[in-house]
């Protein structure tokens, strides 16, 4: 039962790497998917629906939509990626800090946490954006300014219980330093729960980004990027639908990717701990 169990584990683990490698793909190579450019016009093609020759079909400006999806790919997971790793670092550079001198600091953080946490990640990120103005900077700015605190929270409480533990206490009496119980010591242990965090947490910021793109308040046209492409095509979505809907289909396929992904990284880790 254990076998099977350790085998679907690690199928999860291919089918997840598989998708999101094409997607990265996609990404960086863009030119092998598709001859099309993503902003070029063509009125004598506009609102053609899927064929050979457009995959996905055409809006309403003739443009190829499979193009578009796979040039957007590249603005979509730089928001993932980038919404994820800055707040990963100044969220669990805090948490560390917080839980391992505690004090005012740990109070003054858990509070800040505590008030920011009651609000809806994604209004707190429109919040953010309405004072900022629209566009994709600010879209990263308000992804970073929310996404820590997660992050903060995490670790803290990683390193709250392994702080009195016995290795660091011998660490302590052996004469280490700080940094080095830190660095050497705590780190390694707190990191991998927030690794695997962030694998899921690239998915919500390419999700809030692309939500951000469609509400008109990030990615502005004619740039290619998917929730920008769905935003365009709402208002023809009774007679080509498959603007708005392939898009969203590559993006739900993109996000089980990455939940994949996390779900075996999840039990490599685990295993690993034992």
């Amino acid at each position: 039962m254990r076998k099977k169990k350790s085998s679907h584990k690690k199928v999860t683990f291919i089918v997840g790497s598989v998708i999101v490698g094409l997607v990265v793909l996609m990404a960086v190579f863009p030119r092998i998917f598709t001859k099309y450019n993503p902003i070029d016009v063509d009125v004598m093609a506009s609102l053609s629906p899927p064929s050979l020759k457009h995959l996905f079909g055409t809006d309403n400006y003739g443009r190829d939509i499979f193009s578009r999806v796979v040039y957007g790919a590249r603005i979509d997971l730089m928001m993932g990626v980038l919404g994820t790793v800055v707040p990963f670092f100044i969220g669990g550079i805090a948490g560390m800090l917080a839980a391992y001198y505690s004090g005012w600091f740990d109070r003054i953080l858990i509070g800040l946490i505590d008030i920011m946490m009651a609000f809806p990640f994604t209004i707190l990120v429109i919040v953010i954006i309405s004072i900022l103005g629209n566009g994709i900077i600010n879209v990263y700015i308000a992804l970073w300014l929310v996404g820590w605190m997660s992050y903060a929270k995490l670790v803290r409480g990683e390193v709250l219980v392994l702080k009195n533990s016995d290795y660091i206490q011998a660490a302590r009496v052996a004469g280490f330093s700080d940094g080095r119980i830190l660095l050497r010591h705590l780190l390694p242990n707190v990191v991998s729960a927030a690794v695997v965090y962030a694998v899921s947490d690239i998915v919500l910021c390419m999700l809030t980004g692309a939500s951000m793109s469609f509400l008109g308040l990030g990615v502005q046209p004619p740039t290619a990027e998917w929730g920008a492409i769905m935003n365009e095509g709402k208002s023809y979505i009774s007679y080509a639908w498959w603007i708005t809907v392939l898009p969203g289909l590559i993006m739900a396929v993109t996000g089980v990717g990455f939940s994949l992904l996390g779900d075996g990284l999840t039990d490599y880790l685990r295993r690993k701990g034992r």
